[in-house]
């Protein structure tokens, strides 16, 4: 297994990580875990939903539990 392949974009708005939007509420939902952090490997959908919530984006892989700056 390569663990490269793994490597995803996330967001991220200071010491948190994007989640996702609670259904019914429309209220965003960030955690302090890069794991729980929506992924995303389409660079156009992770820019897009990055600007929405305010945030920026990042490199998370998971398998080695690395977060770094994201330079697209």
């Amino acid at each position: 297994m390569d663990i490269r392949r793994m490597t995803g974009l996330i967001v991220q708005r200071g010491p948190e990580y994007f989640v996702g939007m609670i259904l019914g509420t429309g209220k965003l939902r960030w955690s302090r875990s890069p794991w729980d952090a929506w992924i995303s490997r389409d660079r156009e959908t992770a820019q897009r939903v990055a600007r929405y919530v305010g945030g920026y984006l990042a490199l998370f892989n998971p398998v080695a539990g690395q977060v770094r700056e994201a330079r697209l």
